[in-house]
C-alpha cells in the first residue's frame, strides 16, 4: 500500500492527457493529514495509487518541516491515480466527504494551519462541476450543523512527499495508531455519518468481504491458520526478482533477495522486509511448540519462523504462498512500492 504522479495543471496538461489516454486519471484532495487520507482511497477497486505530497501553495521544493510548521504556502493533499472506467470521480468524492470535518476552516481536528485545511483541487472541468455539485448536495443535507468551507481550486503542481510519509499507517502501524485514536477523526466520523468503520478495517476486511476476494485457499490460509501442500504452491520455486505482500492488505512481507531454497517446498526466507509488520506469536498447537507468523496490519497468518536457516540470522521464515502476492520488479515502482527496490 501501500502504494506517484506530478501535476501542474497549465503546464501539465499534456501529462494529464497522456494518463488518461492509458485508463488512469488523477484526483487530488487535502484533508489535513494525509496520513490518514491514504487507506480509504487504497483500498477501492479501480484505484491504482495513492501518494501523499504537498500543493496549493506558490513556494517550491517544500518538504514536511516546512508545510507541518506553516511556513510554507501549500497544504498537505493525497492524489490518486485511478481507472474512471472502474471507479467514478463522484465515488471518489463521496470517500472524500466521509473523511473530513468540511466545516473546520482552521485546520483538521488536532491539527491546525491552513496547511491543514481542506480543499479539492480539480483538474479537469468535469471535475469541477461534479464537486461543486457534490459540494451542493452535501450543503443542503442538513447533515452538518455549521456551513461547508471546503474550497474547490484548479489543480497546481503536486510535489510527492517524503518516503517515510508514503504508507505510513503500513510502515509505522503503532504510531499510527496511537495519532489516528488520539486525532478525533473517527469520533466525529462516527457521529455525522454513523460509520463503525476504523482505518484498520480497510486492512482487516470482515470475513464476508474477504471470501469474494480470496480464493477457498488463500481465506482458509490467511484467515483460518491453514497450511497449503509443500512443492504445490504458486512461489516455492519463485526465482525473480520482487517483494512479496500480503495477499488482505498489500502490505510488504519479503524481498526476494531474502528468499532461499530451503528443500521444504514452501517459500522460505532469511528474514521479513520491514521486521515491525511481522508478529511472531508462540503456537503450541499440533503438538509441536512453534512460532507463528502473522502480518501486522491485517492479521494474516502467514506461516512459521524457525532456527534452522542460513547464517547470519539462522532463520527461516515459512511461508504460504497462499498469504501473499508476488510484485515483480519491473511492476514495484507502478504499483506504488518504488521505494522497496534498493532491498532487491
Amino acid at each position: 500500500m501501500k502504494w506517484f504522479v506530478v501535476l501542474v495543471f497549465v503546464l501539465g496538461c499534456g501529462r494529464l492527457a497522456s494518463q488518461e489516454e492509458r485508463g488512469k486519471s488523477l484526483a487530488t484532495f487535502a484533508g489535513g493529514c494525509f496520513w490518514c487520507m491514504e487507506p480509504p482511497f487504497e483500498k477501492l477497486p479501480g484505484v491504482h495509487s495513492v501518494k501523499s505530497g504537498y500543493t496549493g501553495g506558490k513556494d517550491p521544493d517544500p518538504d514536511y518541516k516546512q508545510v507541518s510548521s506553516g511556513q510554507s504556502t501549500h497544504r498537505e493533499a493525497v492524489q490518486i491515480q485511478y481507472d474512471p472506467a472502474k471507479i467514478s470521480y463522484e465515488e471518489l468524492l463521496r470517500v472524500f466527504w466521509q473523511q473530513i470535518d468540511p466545516t473546520d476552516g482552521g485546520g483538521q481536528f488536532v491539527d491546525r494551519g491552513r496547511q491543514y485545511t481542506t480543499a479539492i483541487y480539480f483538474h479537469t472541468a468535469e471535475q469541477k462541476a461534479a464537486a461543486s455539485k457534490s459540494l451542493g448536495e452535501l450543503s443542503r443535507s442538513g447533515r452538518f450543523s455549521r456551513p461547508i468551507v471546503t474550497e474547490i481550486l484548479p489543480a497546481v503542481r503536486f510535489y510527492p512527499a517524503e518516503d517515510y510519509h508514503q504508507d505510513y499507517y503500513k510502515k509505522s502501524p503503532d504510531n499510527y495508531y496511537r495519532y489516528r485514536n488520539g486525532s478525533g477523526r473517527d469520533a466525529f466520523l462516527k457521529k455525522h455519518w454513523g460509520s463503525k468503520t476504523t482505518w484498520k478495517e480497510f486492512l482487516r476486511p470482515a470475513d464476508k468481504e474477504l471470501r469474494s476476494r480470496l480464493n477457498p485457499l488463500q481465506f482458509r490460509v490467511t484467515r483460518q491458520d491453514g497450511t497449503e501442500p509443500p512443492f504445490r504452491n504458486e512461489y516455492w520455486n519463485q526465482k525473480e526478482p520482487g517483494i512479496y505482500v500480503d495477499i488482505v492488505s498489500g502490505e510488504p512481507l519479503f524481498s526476494s533477495r531474502d528468499k532461499y531454497d530451503s528443500g521444504t517446498g514452501w517459500p522460505s526466507f532469511r528474514r521479513p522486509l520491514l521486521a515491525q509488520l511481522i508478529k511472531e506469536i508462540p503456537d503450541n498447537s499440533q503438538g509441536m511448540k512453534r512460532v507463528e507468523v502473522r502480518s501486522k496490519l491485517a492479521d494474516s497468518h502467514l506461516g512459521h519462523v524457525f532456527d534452522d536457516g542460513p547464517p547470519p540470522e539462522g532463520l527461516r521464515y515459512c511461508i504460504n504462498s497462499a498469504a501473499m502476492r508476488f510484485i515483480p520488479r519491473s511492476q514495484m515502482a507502478e504499483e506504488g512500492y518504488g521505494e522497496f527496490l534498493s532491498a532487491l
